[in-house]
């Protein structure tokens, strides 16, 4: 299964609407954060379209996640960047796709160490079943309830996804 960037184009236009409309007159003082990787890419595309006053921020959880004795720590470790500041603001964290719950967790442990937010947003291009937390996104481009074994990914050249078999590691059509 593979999705197009129009069709994630689509949703992301669908969601900066619900964004816009849900946040009405706070809009401008948005404070938009991607995690690193995917969803500094989908929180950018947002930042467009939604063209708060502030910079786009973005946060790199490495140091914050729960699992480095099951997958290792990536030596591609980048900077946290918030270029303003936390406190009493609304803050939209942007991922790419929300499964377990656990990075949006490890996201929020870390932007917290940089100050108290009046209250965090959650948007992610996708989230799937199969959540091991209680966290839940306020916007979101679609749902997808996908077997186990199987992973969604944001391409590299473009937004589109594509959906891969975890253990082959090979694309998966349908």
């Amino acid at each position: 299964m593979s999705t197009d960037a129009a069709t994630v184009e689509g949703w992301l236009d669908r969601m900066a609407r619900s964004i816009a409309d849900t946040l009405g007159p706070e809009l401008p003082e948005l404070l938009i954060v991607g995690v690193h990787t995917g969803g500094v890419r989908v929180a950018r595309t947002l930042h467009e379209r939604l063209s708060p006053n502030e910079p786009l921020g973005s946060l790199d959880i490495s140091f914050y996640r729960d699992d480095f004795s099951r997958i290792g720590l990536h030596p591609r470790v980048r900077r946290s960047e918030l270029p303003f500041t936390l406190d009493d603001r609304t803050v939209l964290l942007v991922d790419d796709v929300l499964y377990s719950g656990r990075t949006v967790r490890a996201a929020l442990n870390e932007l917290f160490d940089y100050g108290r937010p009046a209250r965090v947003l959650l948007a992610v291009l996708v989230e799937r079943a199969g959540h091991e937390l209680p966290i839940r996104a306020d916007f979101s481009g679609t749902r997808l309830d996908l077997a186990p074994g199987q992973q969604v990914r944001l391409n590299r050249e473009d937004l589109g996804l594509s959906l891969r078999d975890t253990r082959t590691g090979e694309a998966i059509d349908g």
